[in-house]
């Protein structure tokens, strides 16, 4: 097999900023920045695949007096807008054909993590992730105060309950900790109180964020060293113009595309000037991409279960225009701890080895097993039986197998379907 390096590293590229890639896709791509700056300056609704988010009518929540019965229709109907809306994801992220802003989607998801078992609205949170990938390859301060005043944040974090005369701090603290500077890091508890107060007045009309002056406090507050009648803009100005902000949201990024690690001081200094005043998105991932630290270290990133799952049906071209199948496929997403619009709480998904359990591994092999009898196989069993194994690489954008990953699969060359359910499951598909 013995792909070239450049192969193999144009591959790691296609594979962190999609979903999986094949061999054919890393053949098409001569240049990978190139080709990443390209798919972050275009409009993801142009995608081929990409089809249109579905509309979700309102939904009136019964009243005091409604009996058992009609709530429970109600929930009923909420749960099944919500399924609806995960199956469009998981279609689109499967569909589209520059899977680059779709990624980038996800992974934003993750850092704002923001669950359905709360806010409970698929308009809302159709709209947030609409608003992630619109915005997600921009000026992260847009972005953070379009997340700010996003309906499903406010509701998640419960900024439509604070108010001038009882500021919630949920969406102050967890803004600072999570989303824009890291725990602790330049702000102490008075700046969390004064920020809830500056954030007060936000509410949901019609799943709309709407600001209503009556419920804002509208006194002087001083804010991480900003004194003045501060709103949400003056609060997020003030957080993203403090230092650890900057070094903050280079280093999340580079931890959720190139590495389960942290980077190293000179990378990251590397990366917050390429990020520079202006919170340039996609300089930021270009530059982690072309970074020396990424371009020769390997395997440093566990693939989740979004990313395994959608790249094997991507690679497979298992068809999902039965409704029945996606909803297996969502149901093995919420078995192995990642189901997209749920997120485990406000800090989002875990990272590294703790994808890599017994239990887990069971259930994707159980899953491959059943992908592969809708799947197209045919690049692995066109080839000669001598020849299959790097087929399967081939086909999964695998530049080299390991030697016990080669023995392995060898000893099932004569069975195709075999052969692509442990091709999905080695080290070299589950990490790079």
């Amino acid at each position: 097999m013995g792909k070239p390096m450049e192969w193999t590293h144009t591959a790691r590229i296609l594979r962190r900023t999609g979903f999986g890639v094949t061999g054919a896709e890393v053949d098409a791509v001569p240049d990978p920045i190139a080709y990443l700056n390209s798919a972050l300056a275009a409009d993801p609704e142009r995608d081929p695949g990409a089809a249109p988010m579905p509309e979700f009518a309102p939904l009136t929540a019964p009243g005091r007096g409604a009996s058992a019965d009609v709530r429970k229709v109600y929930q009923s109907q909420l749960t099944t807008q919500l399924d609806t809306l995960t199956a469009w994801w998981l279609r689109r992220m499967a569909a589209v054909r520059v899977p680059v802003r779709e990624k980038l989607t996800l992974v934003w998801h993750n850092h704002f993590a923001t669950s359905a078992v709360k806010v409970r609205s698929a308009a809302e949170m159709a709209g947030q992730n609409r608003t992630l990938r619109t915005l997600g390859n921009g000026d992260f301060a847009t972005l953070a105060y379009a997340m700010l005043t996003d309906p499903a944040m406010l509701r998640w974090l419960d900024g439509v309950a604070s108010t001038a005369k009882a500021p919630n701090e949920n969406l102050s603290r967890e803004f600072m900790e999570l989303f824009a500077l890291g725990h602790g890091n330049g702000y102490t508890e008075t700046d969390v109180r004064e920020g809830a107060r500056a954030l007060t007045g936000w509410t949901i009309v019609n799943g709309a964020a709407v600001f209503d002056a009556k419920r804002h406090d509208t006194g002087t507050k001083t804010f991480l060293g900003v004194t003045g009648p501060l709103d949400a803009r003056g609060f997020c100005a003030a957080v993203l113009a403090r230092p650890e902000s900057t070094r903050y949201v280079a280093a999340s990024l580079w931890q959720r595309l190139a590495s389960d690690d942290p980077p190293s001081a000179a990378a990251l200094d590397r990366l917050t000037a390429a990020y520079g005043p202006d919170r340039h998105l996609s300089a930021l991932v270009t530059a982690i991409f072309t970074d020396p630290e990424f371009v020769t270290a390997r395997d440093t990133v566990v693939h989740g279960p979004v990313e395994w799952l959608v790249g094997a049906v991507r690679a497979l071209k298992v068809p999902l225009t039965d409704d029945a199948d996606v909803r297996r496929l969502a149901g093995v997403l919420r078995t192995l701890g990642q189901l997209p619009f749920y997120p485990p709480d406000v800090g989002g998904w875990p990272r590294g080895q703790g994808w890599m359990s017994s239990a887990a591994a069971q259930l994707r092999l159980t899953t491959a097993t059943n992908l592969v009898k809708k799947a197209d196989l045919s690049p692995i069993s066109s080839a000669g039986k001598s020849d299959r194994v790097d087929a399967a690489g081939y086909l999964l954008g695998i530049g080299n197998w390991s030697d016990r990953s080669a023995e392995v699969l060898a000893a099932v060359a004569d069975h195709p379907d075999r052969l692509a359910v442990l091709a999905v499951n080695t080290p070299e598909y589950l990490t790079s």
